[in-house]
């Protein structure tokens, strides 16, 4: 039996509330955007999980058909590392879609087969590719907006960015400055109830 798309996102807000969803209003997470917020989601949990992972992918694949001819799926580590692998598997039998991962900073030592440039790994990507990157958590927008840059670089177009949960501080104005779409697949009040 098939999971719907309306299935998944209602079991996948409740996944995130039991795996993945810290509430501290007396002690504030600091968030690798620097700011501060008695909210906090870790997603490694819930893409570790076989049933989270299941909804991802379904969800995932909604946005992405959606999207039209999409040649590869990635992201900055650590975060989009396995969320290109859900997509990748999740793809349809016969699929040609593609999977990288931009590190935070190059090695130096990947891309030599695939001729991406350093700091750029996985299936290569060419000149003209429409990518979809992916992220966990979205809060500023700044560290996947980072990623868009390096693939533009290099002859890209960012088509959309698909995270699993947009925290709602700003994230979606600043992909639309940037000129890329930004899909949450839910968001922190789905989550919170705020």
């Amino acid at each position: 039996m098939s999971t719907t798309v309306e299935e998944a996102r209602d079991r996948l807000i409740d996944c995130v509330r039991d795996l993945a969803y810290l509430h501290s209003p007396d002690e504030l997470f600091t968030l690798a955007s620097g700011r501060q917020s008695p909210h906090f989601f870790d997603m490694k949990p819930v893409m570790m999980d076989p049933e989270g992972a299941h909804l991802i992918g379904v969800l995932l694949h909604s946005k992405i058909e959606n999207l039209g001819n999409i040649d590869a799926v990635g992201g900055l580590e650590l975060g989009a590392v396995p969320l290109a692998g859900i997509a990748i598997a999740k793809a349809p039998r016969g699929s040609n879609l593609r999977g990288f991962m931009v590190r935070k900073e190059a090695k130096g030592r990947g891309g030599r087969k695939t001729g991406n440039p350093p700091g750029i790994e996985g299936s290569t990507l060419n000149e003209g590719d429409r990518v979809v990157l992916l992220e966990d958590v979205t809060t500023t927008g700044g560290s996947a907006l980072k990623a868009a840059n390096r693939l533009t670089a290099i002859g890209c177009e960012v088509v959309a960015c698909i995270t699993i949960l947009d925290r709602e501080e700003g994230g979606l104005d600043a992909f639309d400055a940037a000129g890329v779409t930004l899909l949450p697949l839910i968001l922190r009040s789905d989550v919170t109830g705020e």
